[in-house]
């Protein structure tokens, strides 16, 4: 049976002609175990990506990511300089590919492919590959999926970022280079420039390094059922005995049955030592039993602390960069903080109770992931550790900092979901099936009848023993019920598969609201391309318009902004616009009254469904507005409402 180059299970009848078993996961090419998930991601996250008009947090990364450089500079030093990188990435971004729904989410959509493939490459590395494709599936079919993959915020990036870096770790503590330490490096660091919040999953990280550094990798990050001494790798020390090497030229020559590729059986390990009854020798047992003799040598004793050591100064090393650049980002975002986050309520204990529904984007899907990544936890014992503290110390810290300073938002935690799916995919890859009656047929022999066992060898006075072979027997052999039924690979992945279109189901409802509107709640969408319609079919040459209310983050004038284009009507009010005020609002005049002289028709756009709009404008801007014109004609929207005054 292959590992990542997959062989499918393979037996001869008495014909010597190869006859191909039930395929398992194992069958499938290595590369097919994380894009498969890949591509059906992006599947997912490209339908219907154009569809929900772009939100408010959207909205302001076109207006910042369209500037000037300049002018984002500045504005990255007056507000948002955390999303400061992101901005700079999509000012590239839309300079090509210009800015429409679907283009300013494209790279949110490749991210969240990206980062499925890597969650079940990651599980696969950690679990196995049934657990990791099932991992992979899951992550697709999610509505946070679809969410932040049609999104044009970093969350997706930084999710790809968090997987990435989290597999790159494992890959150095199992075989340390220079290589995968750099590109560790380079991943922490680009994770903490796109998402200051996502590093408190070095927490994570710390501690596996830590417990890697103190009792070695096994049961941490080294493969399911390998351990230390049979992974591969020409930077530690071999071992003296042949039979426990596994370098290819230093395996014992076999000789094959049947035809090519069929079961093998060593022609010679050791002379045979005893005879049995017949006189038929027998093979020797093995080497590192008693038997084989008391000066056998011993195998060479691993430098365990001394790659314990190196480990954990490459990992310490690796987040100089790290630190190089994201402190200054850090120390300039918190200043910020107060006007960035001013809308941010203390984390109180319901908040942390309703964190998975909230993070899956459904109730109920939230309830049943985080069931599966329990079970799987359970299963895998240590084992969970990795992606287990990826999940728990992120929200810890973060519940814990939010209880004292206004930073608890569910979004900022959507980094941590691949590595939930990857528990839960550990738990799907044991599911079963009910099982049927088992039929054993009538010339069925031991061997068939109990497939889990080996056939009793059979020793011939010429050579050493074989193994006995329906082939040997003349007979073919039939399909059994460890290769197809309940419990078979075959079996358990269609179980795991049926789980997770069951939570695709189950998450149906979320992906066709989500599509609606990305505003939340959903229930209180914000209409911008509506309102920009009206404006649109009935607007004049000397037309002006008015906002209300500027300061908040509904952002109404860029959402006409957006929607209009050039055949926006004149602001009539502003001084200085979003771009020159390096801040996401613009700036009005002191003196409404006098800035409004001469203007006849003004389009007034009021956030939230108004019957009266020209009574919800405060201060002297409303004065100016009720003493001037009197309202034509009032269009209410969702979340929005524009009205026409004329003098």
């Amino acid at each position: 049976m292959g590992e990542l180059g997959g062989e499918r299970e393979r037996a001869c009848d008495a014909a010597g002609v190869r006859r191909f078993g039930p395929a398992s996961v194992r069958a499938l090419p290595g590369w097919a175990v994380w894009v498969t998930p890949g591509l059906l991601t992006l599947v997912v996250t490209l339908a219907g990506i154009g569809h929900a008009q772009p939100w408010r947090d959207e909205l302001a990364t076109w207006s910042a990511a369209t500037r000037p450089l300049s002018d984002l500079a500045r504005m990255t030093r007056t507000i948002d300089a955390a999303t400061g990188p992101y901005y700079l990435l999509m000012h590239g971004w839309t300079a090509i590919a210009g800015t429409s729904p679907t283009a300013l989410r494209l790279p949110s959509a490749l991210a969240m492919a990206v980062a499925a493939a890597l969650t079940a490459r990651l599980g696969a590395v950690l679990v196995g590959r049934r657990a990791g494709l099932l991992a992979g599936l899951l992550f697709a079919v999610l509505p946070v999926t679809s969410r932040y993959g049609q999104e044009a915020r970093p969350y997706a990036l930084a999710t790809l970022l968090a997987v990435l870096a989290t597999l790159l770790l494992v890959e150095a503590l199992r075989r340390p280079t220079w290589r995968r330490w750099a590109g560790y490096a380079v991943a922490v660091a680009a994770l903490g420039l796109l998402h200051l919040v996502a590093l408190t999953l070095l927490a994570a990280h710390a501690v596996v390094v830590l417990l890697t550094a103190a009792h070695g990798p096994a049961g941490v990050v080294d493969p399911p059922g390998q351990s230390r001494a049979q992974m591969p790798d020409a930077s530690r020390p071999r071992r003296r005995h042949l039979w426990r090497s596994t370098q290819p030229r230093d395996r014992a020559r076999v000789e094959h049955h049947g035809c090519h590729d069929a079961p093998q059986t060593p022609t010679a390990f050791h002379p045979a030592t005893r005879s049995n009854a017949g006189g038929t020798p027998r093979v020797s047992p093995h080497p590192g039993s008693r038997e084989h003799g008391r000066d056998a040598p011993e195998a060479e004793p691993q430098n365990v602390t001394g790659e314990a050591r190196e480990a954990l100064a490459g990992w310490l090393l690796a987040l100089v960069p790290a630190v190089v650049l994201v402190t200054p980002l850090a120390l300039v975002a918190r200043g910020q903080r107060g006007r960035q986050l001013d809308w941010v309520d203390p984390a109180r204990l319901p908040d942390l109770a309703a964190l998975p529904g909230a993070l899956a984007q459904s109730g109920v899907v939230g309830g049943f992931v985080l069931a599966l990544a329990a079970l799987g936890v359970a299963r895998l014992g240590r084992r969970a550790l990795l992606p287990a503290a990826a999940v728990l110390l992120p929200v810890l810290l973060m519940f814990a900092a939010g209880t004292m300073v206004p930073l608890w938002v569910t979004r900022y935690l959507v980094f941590t979901v691949p590595f939930a799916c990857v528990l839960a995919g550990a738990a799907l890859a044991a599911a079963r099936v009910t099982p049927a009656p088992a039929r054993t047929p009538a010339t069925a022999t031991p061997a068939e009848a109990t497939p889990a066992e080996p056939a009793p060898a059979e020793a011939t006075p010429a050579g050493p023993a074989r193994t006995a072979t329906p082939a040997a027997a003349g007979r073919t052999a039939a399909p059994t019920e460890a290769e197809q039924g309940p419990t078979s690979p075959r079996g358990r992945v269609a179980a795991g598969i049926a789980v997770v279109v069951l939570a695709g189901l189950l998450g149906l409802p979320d992906q066709a609201a989500l599509r609606r509107t990305h505003e939340w709640p959903r229930s209180a969408p914000v209409d911008y391309a509506g309102a920009a319609g009206i404006i649109r079919a009935g607007q004049r040459p000397g037309d002006a318009i008015v906002y209300s209310p500027r300061d908040g983050w509904l952002f109404p004038d860029l959402g006409m902004a957006y929607h209009l284009g050039s055949r926006l009507p004149r602001d009539v009010l502003v001084v200085r616009d979003q771009r020159q005020d390096a801040s996401l609002w613009a700036v009005e005049c002191d003196d409404p009254a006098r800035c409004l002289a001469g203007v006849d028709r003004v389009w007034l756009v009021v956030t939230g469904r108004r019957a009266d709009p020209l009574a919800a404008v405060p201060g002297a801007k409303g004065d100016a507005l009720r003493a001037g014109y009197t309202v034509r004609q009032v269009w209410p929207r969702p979340g929005i409402t524009v009205a026409l005054l004329v003098r």
